[in-house]
C-alpha cells in the first residue's frame, strides 16, 4: 500500500521544478486480518497490503480459523513467522479471542465501534463483506502510523473481568425484583386494592376484597399473584445472598481491590455498592496519566459543536463506562448532603446553586467529573478531597 504521492519543490533561479516523491510505507512481512463476528459465521479479510483473501468460516471455529491464517500467509507468498496484526469490533464475544489470538503469537486489537468511520451519505451500503474490508483498511492505516484510525479498547485480565460480575449480576437482579413488585401491584390495581409494601403481601392476599362490591378476587388472580410473589421473593434473597458476598470478601480478602473499597468507604456519603462499583468497574485495571483521560474514560467530557457562526453544546460525550457515570452522578447528589463544607460543594452551590432545577441537574454533572477526579487522587495519592470528612468503618 501506497501512500499520497509527495511534491518537494526546489527553486533553480526564477524556474521552479517539481520533483515526484513517492513514499511508499508498507511492512512487505506482515499479513493484516479483520474479523466480523456474528452467531452463526465469522467474515475474514486477509490483506498484504495490496491483495485481498475474504473467506467465512463457522463462528468459534479454532482450527479452522488457525488454518486460514496459514492458507493466506502461503497465498501472499509472506515468510513463516511473519508478523500477523488482527483486529474485530468489541461485542458480544467479549475477549476470549483476544487472548487465544494473542497466545497464539498474532497482535490483535479490541476495537470500540463507536471509533469506526462512517460514510456521511443518507443511504449507507451495509453487509458483512463491505463492512470487514472497510475494518481491515482502517487496521493498516493504524499499524501505518495513524493512530487515530481506530480506537483500542483495553482488555482486563481474566480475574479482573471476573470481579466485575457481581455488582452487574446485582444490577439485573434489582431491575428483576423491580419488575415482578411493579407487575403485582398493577394486578391488585385491576381490583382496586392498593398495595403500599411488599412485606404486607401475604396478609393482603387472604383478606383483599374488590373495591366498592366487595367481593372475593378470582382464583386464577390469586394463583397468579402467589407465583409471582414466589418469583420475587427468590430475586430478593438472592440480592441479600450478593450483597453478604460482598462484606465477607472484603473483611476476609487481602487483594489490593477490596482494600482500595475500604480505603473509599472512609469517606462520608460512599457506601459499599457506590465504592465496589468504582474500584472493581474503573479503579482497580486500569492506570490513568492524568484527569483527562480520566473524564474521557468515564465518557464526563463536553463535546463542544464550532463550526463557523454555529457554536452550541452538545452534553457529555456518554462514552465509556455507563455504571461509572451513573454511580456519579448519584454521589454527586449524596456528597452534596453528607459533604456541604468540602470545597466541592461549596463550588457547585456557588456556581449553581441559585439557579433553577434544570441548572442544578446541568451543574451535577460537572461535579461528578470533579468528584471522581477527587476520588482518584485519594486512591492512588492519598490527597483528601479539600474539606471533606472522614468516618469509621
Amino acid at each position: 500500500i501506497s501512500y499520497p504521492l509527495k511534491f518537494i519543490t526546489t527553486k533553480k533561479g526564477k524556474n521552479m521544478t517539481a520533483v515526484l516523491q513517492n513514499k511508499d510505507t508498507a511492512n512487505g512481512n506482515t499479513l493484516y486480518m479483520a474479523l466480523e463476528l456474528s452467531n452463526k459465521k465469522w467474515k475474514l479479510v486477509f490483506s498484504d497490503g495490496a491483495r485481498y483473501r475474504i473467506k467465512s468460516i463457522d463462528a468459534g471455529n479454532w482450527a479452522v480459523l488457525l488454518d486460514e491464517i496459514n492458507q493466506a500467509r502461503e497465498k501472499f507468498r509472506l515468510p513463516v513467522g511473519c508478523r500477523i496484526a488482527s483486529c474485530y469490533e468489541a461485542g458480544r464475544d467479549g475477549f476470549w479471542i483476544d487472548r487465544a489470538l494473542k497466545a497464539a503469537g498474532i497482535e490483535n486489537l479490541v476495537v470500540d465501534s463507536s471509533s469506526i468511520e462512517v460514510s456521511r451519505r443518507r443511504k449507507q451500503v451495509k453487509t458483512d463483506r463491505v463492512d470487514v474490508k472497510a475494518l481491515l483498511r482502517l487496521l493498516m492505516r493504524y499499524h501505518h502510523g495513524e493512530k487515530a484510525a481506530l480506537r483500542g479498547i483495553r482488555v482486563p485480565e481474566i480475574c479482573a473481568e471476573d470481579q466485575r460480575r457481581i455488582n452487574r449480576e446485582r444490577e439485573r437482579l434489582i431491575k428483576e425484583r423491580g419488575a415482578h413488585s411493579a407487575r403485582i401491584k398493577s394486578l391488585f390495581k385491576l381490583h382496586g386494592i392498593n398495595l403500599e409494601r411488599m412485606s404486607e403481601f401475604p396478609t393482603l392476599i387472604q383478606t383483599a376484597k374488590g373495591a366498592v362490591t366487595g367481593y372475593d378476587l378470582p382464583v386464577d388472580l390469586k394463583l397468579e399473584l402467589q407465583r409471582e410473589y414466589q418469583r420475587y421473593q427468590l430475586v430478593d434473597q438472592q440480592i441479600k445472598a450478593i450483597e453478604k458476598e460482598q462484606v465477607e470478601r472484603v473483611a476476609e480478602g487481602d487483594q489490593l481491590g477490596l482494600q482500595k473499597i475500604n480505603h473509599l468507604r472512609t469517606l462520608k456519603g460512599l457506601g459499599w455498592q457506590s465504592s465496589w462499583v468504582l474500584i472493581m468497574e474503573f479503579f482497580n485495571w486500569r492506570n490513568f496519566s492524568n484527569a483527562k483521560q480520566l473524564g474521557s474514560c468515564a465518557g464526563l467530557t463536553p463535546t463542544p459543536y464550532d463550526s463557523g457562526d454555529s457554536t452550541r453544546e452538545q452534553g457529555i460525550s456518554k462514552a465509556g463506562n455507563k455504571r461509572i457515570r451513573k454511580v456519579m452522578i448519584e454521589l454527586s447528589w449524596l456528597w452534596l448532603r453528607y459533604q456541604p463544607d468540602s470545597v466541592l460543594s461549596r463550588w457547585f452551590e456557588t456556581r449553581f446553586g441559585r439557579g433553577g432545577k434544570r441548572m442544578r441537574r446541568i451543574g451535577i454533572v460537572a461535579l461528578a467529573r470533579k468528584l471522581l477526579i477527587a476520588l482518584w487522587r485519594y486512591l492512588e495519592h492519598g490527597v483528601l478531597p479539600e474539606g471533606a470528612i472522614l468516618k469509621a468503618i
